[in-house]
């Protein structure tokens, strides 16, 4: 049936309105729509929000299909409400060529359940002493417009000042990883009180402030686009505020872990809270959210990093890095923002689709929920309680922070140009 009718849903927290989708396309916004012909989801009482953007994940396909594939993280992706995602580019082999970045958009079409828009690396290999292959990535069949050497920081002063003027010259941005290498060597924690007590090696504030000061009076010299991944401190949150009341082309993200969690949860030595950038104090916590809100923090990105087992059920120093997000996001967007009053749902709809669509310039996403536009939607319970149960993820891996953790909200359907992928909670 390509007729859907959407009754009764709180459009973007506002009135309750009739959404009727017919084919791939957002036919009627309003109220008392027939439903003539069309299946009716009665959704009284839940938000409708455009379908959410991820800038920030990863798929591991090629190389580490162990922990997660195009196939499951899109699914997972489906699950938490996301229409459209971008595959960061540490892969194996690396994203670095036009022919590894077409292979990843191939596999997310194939896969049906989101937009995969792949990233693609700023340096060959992600070695930070080589630019790759930017405008050939950008020419390709995936036209990747935003380059980031995720998991690594490209710290060549030199190498990135070139990598902003490339891009310029087609409007692509690149996604800094902020991390001053020299400062983090042997890091496993956030440097403070809590790391000296647990004698871990500590990971400063500044070691993420100072690439990011650096990077944004590069924009400035060129006149180009940075994006400043996981931003995760309060004096990054003022050096952005700063670098965007100059006019620099500067935007920034958050994830839902840095929104909620501190680094108090490490004293567990439980490798699930091992995460990069660390997981800060209650202060920058407090400032990130406050960022979020004003607008100084753009947008909403999961960084979803997804580890087999065997590299999380381990000690502490041996774990790899990193946490699963999409599936959960939505929900501690909820608990953090909504329900503390720092967010409407309008602005929570521009944090996670809006802004971050605009930002990688994801065709056909990100846009209003109104008549002639593409049906990529969300629908949301917000009034669903429910504890987390990594078990049931879609995505490959489980190292989730949030398990037996009580959220709010609930993603009952997602629907990709029309077609449900998620129906009544489920997976279609």
């Amino acid at each position: 049936m390509s007729k859907i009718l959407i009754r009764g849903a709180k459009v973007l927290g506002g009135e309750a309105q009739d959404v009727l989708i017919d084919g791939a396309t957002v036919a009627a916004v309003g109220t008392g729509l027939s439903d003539e012909g069309a299946r009716v989801i009665e959704a009284q009482g839940q938000i409708l929000l455009p379908g959410l953007v991820d800038l920030h994940t990863h798929l591991r396909e090629p190389g580490r299909e162990d922990s997660e594939t195009v196939l499951t993280g899109t699914r997972a992706a489906a699950s938490g409400g996301y229409t459209a995602v971008f595959a960061m580019a540490n892969t194996f082999p690396v994203a670095d060529t036009a022919g590894v970045v077409e292979q990843v958009y191939r596999l997310g079409k194939e896969s049906g359940y989101c937009d995969v828009q792949p990233i693609g690396a700023v340096t060959v290999g992600l070695e930070g002493k080589k630019l790759a292959e930017l405008g050939a990535m950008h020419d390709s069949a995936a036209g990747v417009t935003v380059f980031s050497d995720d998991g690594k920081c490209v710290d060549d002063a030199v190498i990135m000042r070139r990598a902003l003027e490339y891009v310029k010259a087609f409007g692509g941005v690149v996604a800094q990883h902020a991390q001053e290498p020299r400062l983090t060597e042997g890091a496993q924690m956030n440097e403070g009180v809590v790391s000296a007590e647990l004698g871990l090696g500590g990971w400063p504030a500044v070691a993420e402030e100072s690439v990011i000061a650096r990077d944004v009076l590069l924009a400035e010299h060129v006149g180009s686009r940075v994006h400043i991944c996981h931003l995760s401190t309060a004096g990054s949150v003022e050096i952005v505020r700063w670098a965007k009341s100059r006019g620099i082309d500067v935007t920034a993200e958050v994830t839902p872990h840095h929104l909620l969690l501190t680094d108090e949860m490490v004293r567990s030595y439980n490798p699930v809270y091992k995460v990069n950038p660390p997981l800060r104090t209650e202060r920058d916590v407090l400032a990130l959210r406050e960022a979020l809100a004003d607008g100084t923090i753009d947008i909403v990105a999961t960084d979803h990093a997804p580890h087999p087992h065997e590299d999380k059920d381990c000690e502490w120093a041996a774990a790899a890095m990193g946490m699963v997000g999409l599936e959960t996001a939505l929900s501690v967007v909820q608990q953090t923002m909504v329900e503390t009053g720092l967010l409407d749902w309008a602005q929570v709809a521009d944090r996670m689709s809006f802004a971050p669509a605009r930002i990688g310039r994801a065709q056909g996403h990100g846009r209003p929920v109104s008549a002639g536009e593409p049906a990529n939607l969300t629908l949301v319970d917000p009034a669903y309680r429910g504890v987390v149960d990594p078990a049931g993820f879609a995505s490959r891996s489980r190292n989730t922070p949030y398990e037996g953790r009580e959220l709010p909200g609930r993603v009952t359907h997602t629907f990709l140009r029309g077609r449900a992928t998620v129906v009544d909670g489920k997976l279609a």
